[in-house]
């Protein structure tokens, strides 16, 4: 029977936990149970009692989740203090063995309120008719116990306190550690970055959407100054990375900025190659090479997607036989990338590019009141299916992370991308977001728009 462990959140990215938990219990081949009833498993909510089959399962979740501050396992709750030490007077065959001759800690904390340290003193005193003997130490204690206050939101302008909604308790069981890795890739510290680099936790939640981890070869196709490429080869990936612009990718030095920032890293090994190419016109020949695609493809508010061609066509000149000045190589024009377009290619390409069951992570940006589910799911294409789908928000607008697993077994040719689009009776939240964005998502702009074009 599995055992029942209390998960302690940090307050970001709330829509991000429950996909994080099971790419993470997925990659290392373990199952996570979670509650039944919808309330006991709202992911707004900062406490969460999931059930795994081992202590070891839950120290694997707390190393390599971004998201869990510490993992207990959980003893007791109640909608009071009284009724949680009812229950854990039930439950004393769990902590019976540590009576006797164990050093311990007690950790008391709260959500909606801070505990002040006379009242922390309160709390562990009403602990005890547990009578451990063993010694108290503050430091390297054997075990560490856990008492969680969870309230209700309130406004700081009353004098009330918040409602006690529920109290936890339980035995720490490991500390999540991932959350350092937030500071380690901070882009502010990174040797080479730009306008477009994507924050350290956020990419940090895309490579775990990945499943990086050694042996597996992951691809970035807009892959910009690199964010994804740092953290999905920390994990042991090998990364392959292209975009259109080769500049962002060398910057300025001798020494390409992506390689600069990845042996700042320690990852540099493991950057097999970087490639300046246009997606739509790649150089894949075979497909099923990755084991997963991850990228932030760019829409429009400080870099538009570009793709070859012209943004008017124009009737055949012919070309002048004299040479050009210094020998200078050719340069394709290029010309706006439809984002609608874009992300429908993407999942196309994907299909093509990578291993069966491999996932395909990347960021699609929608208008709070315009989003659909049809969106995402009129850009799926055959053997493609959502697994998952988390929503930045940023208020009128907001960014998802869609995670596309791909279902199928089946060979296809390789992409042409000749079609602009394909007509579905459905126009996507997304379209046009470049448009809307810089227009303030007025709906009177947007029609206007729509009826000049």
């Amino acid at each position: 029977m599995p055992t029942r462990y209390l998960f302690v959140f940090a307050q970001a990215h709330v829509d991000f936990r429950i996909p994080e938990l099971v790419s993470i219990a997925e990659l290392n081949g373990f199952a996570i149970i979670f509650p039944d009833i919808p309330e006991e498993r709202d992911p707004t909510r900062p406490f969460m009692i999931l059930g795994l089959e081992e202590d070891e399962h839950a120290r694997i979740l707390a190393r390599r989740c971004i998201l869990v501050k510490s993992i207990y396992q959980f003893y007791a709750r109640g909608s009071s203090y009284e009724e949680m030490h009812e229950r854990n007077r039930d439950v004393r065959s769990q902590w019976s063995q540590y009576i006797p001759d164990t050093s311990f800690k007690f950790v008391i904390d709260g959500y909606n309120r801070s505990i002040t340290q006379s009242r922390q003193r309160e709390i562990i005193n009403s602990f005890s008719y547990m009578a451990m003997m063993g010694k108290i130490d503050m430091n390297n204690p054997q075990i560490i116990l856990g008492c969680f206050e969870e309230r209700a939101f309130h406004s700081r302008r009353t004098s009330k306190d918040p409602a006690l909604l529920q109290v936890y308790f339980g035995r720490l069981i490991e500390e999540g550690s991932a959350r350092s890795l937030i500071r380690r890739f901070d882009v502010k510290r990174r040797e080479y970055f730009g306008n477009t680099s994507m924050e350290a936790e956020m990419s940090l939640l895309m490579a775990n959407q990945t499943l990086a981890s050694p042996g597996k070869l992951i691809y970035d196709p807009f892959v910009g100054t690199g964010s994804m490429v740092y953290t999905t080869a920390h994990f042991g990936a090998q990364v392959f990375g292209s975009d259109i612009d080769g500049r962002q990718m060398r910057g300025k030095d001798k020494q390409p900025g992506i390689i600069r920032a990845a042996t700042q890293y320690g990852v540099a090994s493991r950057i097999m190659d970087l490639c300046t190419f246009d997606v739509t016109n790649n150089p894949w020949r075979c497909g099923e090479l990755f084991d997963a695609i991850v990228t932030d493809p760019p829409y429009g508010v400080r870099a538009g997607a570009k793709r070859l061609g012209r943004k008017k066509e124009r009737q055949f000149l012919q070309r002048s036989t004299c040479p050009q000045p210094n020998d200078a190589p050719y340069i394709h024009p290029t010309k706006p990338y439809e984002l609608s377009n874009l992300a429908s290619d993407l999942v196309v390409l994907a299909r093509y590019m990578l291993k069966p069951g491999g996932r395909l992570v990347f960021f699609l940006p929608t208008v709070t009141d315009e989003y659909d589910q049809l969106d995402i799911d009129s850009m799926l294409c055959e053997g493609m299916t959502v697994i998952a789908n988390s929503l930045q928000d940023f208020g009128s607008w907001g960014r998802r992370l869609v995670t596309i697993r791909k279902t199928t077994t089946a060979k296809f040719s390789v992409p042409s991308f000749d079609a602009d689009s394909i007509e579905t009776g459905h126009v996507p939240a997304h379209k046009g977001f470049r448009d809307k964005f810089f227009q303030g998502f007025r709906k009177d702009a947007q029609d206007t728009a729509e009826a000049e074009s």
